[in-house]
């Protein structure tokens, strides 16, 4: 396919989900019929041409993939000119492929999963909505473009997270993730106004080729504040507080947040800028130490909790924060950052997909104390959940284990007492990793039924099943097409640079081997506390202080209640106070003044002729007394 017809096509790569949210929302009711067809449709057609744009690119040189489409004049003001263009190249393109692909089956998983909910058209309007805002995020050309879709992932999450807001704890959630998402993009919001101040433009290309030129204070200042933003959207410590009450939305929310859209977002805004990041070498220290904090955080969360989403949240977390980690390296990590987001969606999907079948099949029973033994009675949610579990703990040769271990390498190849430190916390959250998911594999699936007398689990229909088993052979096979011979590596070379790979202080064979010896440590553990004796319907109340800790999500909201809130509340109050008494009270003092003083002006119009006419002598006598005191002087 030729680059001027690849530019043409490229706009209905976005255009065609936002024009099916369109219609779905303004046509209303009349559309409930069939608006998941057209929803699940155009999201399938939109992936198609990304499919054929890649295969278009395949087939140019690697100088010659990325693709510009300029649609129009959007921001012609002063000095600043902003086009609102779209640009393909090598890393949108795999994240096209990704929201599109793992979208569009999320989709039809969905036409099942909300069969019987009347307000499935809304739900499909929103999902259309939100694959769009995604994909004009990768697309854009520049960082207002970016701005966009960034704020329109925002207010998609808001309306799917709330879908159910006649539940108290939906819209609760709902507005929980857009206040904590709008700290973090306040980070963006600065970093466009510190891009055109010290560049005169927002566009890629422009601010990578003078980002040279720039100081170090300004470059420091931009990294930390896209990492600002970074944290928000893909919720790393310290704005990680929304994503696992964000589970309270329909499970396929859940996958399309967690595995193809929005917490991908923030390691695209680094990688994307890593131009920037390079040239700041502290703002990528902050960088990798978020990444290595909440990698560790997340799985600590995630072996505490039974409500079987938020211990995949927590995971989720987690493996983000394999990502920034990754990505914090520069250019000997921004590559495996993308291999490691790219495997993620497919086994993450698939472990969200398999607990709304779950949840589909035992009346939307999320405690997984109150499962058990389901694999003999859901065998098909069974193989492909669990293919996903082999994915995220790092089996080879399952998807994770090929993009997980080259982090945790290159994390061990940082060099120095840095690179022993960041290997072993990328190598402790591996093993963590495996014990939460082994522990939710077998309160899940195996032991004994514990759910009660009336539930009649069975397995899902095709339309949930189909995407299921689509997903699982990705999260089979994906890693290694991706990692053999360096393939993602090259692919992304143009774009982030190339790979600088360092030697570990140990032989990679020898790491690999400590890698797989702690995993399954990992699964030994679970399966001697979960796997060998008896799992309590209701949670032990005696348990460590730490179990307590991360039952409340290592105080995470505590933290940001006494940080953030309690000082915004008082600083709040102090404000008024001195709008108050202040402002207010200049302006009330004046207009007292002024009513006194009318008052007693008033007190002259009394309606007496005598009284106007004595008023008149006096002041005939003062005007005559005063002319004649001037002319004696």
């Amino acid at each position: 396919m030729s680059v001027e017809l690849s530019s043409q096509l490229l706009w209905l790569i976005p255009a065609l989900p936002a024009v099916g949210s369109a219609v779905l929302l303004l046509t209303g009711r009349r559309a409930d019929r069939w608006g998941h067809l057209l929803g699940t449709g155009l999201a399938l057609l939109s992936a198609i041409i990304g499919i054929a744009l890649w295969i278009g690119m395949i087939g140019r040189p690697a100088t010659d993939r990325t693709v510009h489409s300029d649609l129009f004049s959007w921001v012609p003001v002063g000095e600043l000119r902003v086009d609102f263009g779209f640009q393909l190249d090598q890393l949108a393109m795999c994240f096209v492929l990704l929201i599109t692909v793992v979208g569009s089956l999320i989709h039809v998983y969905s036409i099942g999963y909300m069969a019987d909910d009347p307000d499935r058209r809304r739900f499909f309007a929103y999902l259309n909505l939100f694959v769009a805002a995604m994909l004009v995020l990768v697309l854009s050309d520049n960082y207002l473009g970016l701005y966009l879709g960034w704020e329109g992932v925002g207010v998609a999450s808001y309306l799917l997270i709330g879908f159910w807001q006649y539940k108290p704890t939906a819209a609760t959630a709902a507005k929980k993730a857009f206040v904590v998402n709008r700290v973090g993009d306040m980070g963006l919001a600065i970093a466009l106004m510190i891009l055109f101040a010290t560049f005169g433009s927002v566009t890629f290309s422009e601010v990578f080729s003078m980002a040279g030129d720039a100081g170090q204070a300004t470059l420091t200042a931009l990294g930390f504040m896209f990492l600002l933003a970074a944290c928000g959207k893909s919720a790393q410590v310290p704005l990680q507080s929304w994503l696992g009450d964000a589970m309270e939305g329909p499970t396929p929310v859940s996958a399309l947040i967690h595995a193809a859209t929005m917490v991908t977002a923030g390691v695209y805004l680094i990688t994307r800028s890593g131009p920037i990041f390079d040239l700041a070498p502290h703002a990528r220290t902050g960088v990798v130490v978020v990444g290595a904090v909440t990698l560790l955080f997340g799985a600590i969360i995630g072996c505490a909790k039974d409500d079987i989403k938020k211990a995949l949240a927590a995971s989720t977390m987690s493996q983000i924060g394999y990502m920034v980690l990754a990505a914090g390296l520069g250019p000997a990590g921004y590559a495996f950052a993308i291999m490691h987001l790219l495997t993620h969606g497919f086994f993450k999907a698939g472990l969200f997909l398999g607990a709304g079948s779950v949840m589909h099949a035992m009346n939307d029973e999320t405690d997984m104390r109150r499962l058990g033994g389901l694999r003999t009675v859901m065998p098909i949610t069974f193989a492909t959940f669990g293919v996903g579990y082999l994915a995220i703990i790092g089996v080879p040769p399952f998807a994770g284990f090929y993009s997980k271990d080259h982090i945790i390498e290159a994390a061990f190849a940082a060099g120095g007492a840095r690179g022993w430190l960041l290997g072993l916390a990328a190598l402790l959250g591996a093993g963590i990793t495996a014990f939460y998911m082994t522990r939710v594999m077998l309160m899940t699936f195996f032991g004994k039924r514990r759910w009660d007398h009336r539930a009649r689990p069975h397995e899902s229909g095709s339309t949930m099943i189909g995407p299921m088993i689509l997903i699982a052979i990705g999260s089979l096979a994906s890693g290694g097409l991706l990692a053999i011979g360096g393939t993602l590596q090259d692919w992304l070379a143009p774009v982030v640079g190339e790979t600088h790979e360092h030697a570990p202080p140990i032989p990679t064979w020898s790491l690999t081997a400590i890698i797989l010896v702690t995993v399954a440590l990992g699964v030994a553990i679970a399966w001697r506390q979960y796997g060998q004796t008896p799992i309590p319907v209701r949670a032990p109340i005696e348990v460590s202080m730490l179990t307590v800790a991360a039952r409340a999500d290592l105080y995470g909201d505590a933290v940001n209640e006494r940080l953030l809130m309690r000082p915004g509340q008082e600083l709040t109050a102090g404000l008024l106070a001195v709008e108050d008494n202040g402002l207010d009270g200049v302006g009330r003092g004046i207009g007292a003044a002024v009513n006194s003083a009318s008052t007693w002006i008033r007190r002259w119009q009394n309606g007496f002729v005598r009284s106007y006419a004595m008023s008149m002598l006096a002041g005939t006598v003062a005007m005559i007394a005063l002319i004649m005191a001037v002319n004696i002087l």
